[in-house]
């Protein structure tokens, strides 16, 4: 059974910078795309930046510049640097993986940032 694992969540000043970790386990194939989304209460949860097998990024609106994912397929690790950190960053940060039609999802860590 698929499982991903954040951390590196916490509290952070306006401006700092966090780095996120995901570890992915329980699989024998490769996802086609492995990153980030995140949501905060009341709103859908939207994209932060994936990454394909062949290393191609996608990011969120206004987050290219701030943050950079990378992934690492012989840890099976997909990483969130994020700097110039906002209050409105604030959120759950969820990791993401997909391969085909299969969706999956890590359980959340908690970004607060605060002004």
């Amino acid at each position: 059974q698929v499982q991903l694992v954040e951390s590196g969540g916490g509290l952070v000043q306006a401006g700092g910078s966090l780095r996120l970790s995901c570890a992915a386990s329980g699989h024998s194939f490769a996802f086609n795309r492995i990153g980030w989304y995140r949501q905060t209460p009341g709103y859908q949860r939207e994209l932060v930046a994936t990454v394909s097998y062949g290393g191609t990024a996608n990011y969120g609106d206004n987050m290219k510049g701030r943050f950079t994912v990378s992934r690492d397929d012989t840890k099976d690790t997909v990483s969130l640097q994020m700097k110039s950190l906002k209050p409105e960053d604030t959120a759950v940060y969820y990791c993401y993986a997909n391969w085909g039609p299969n969706v999956y999802w890590g359980q959340g860590t908690q970004v607060t940032v605060s002004s």
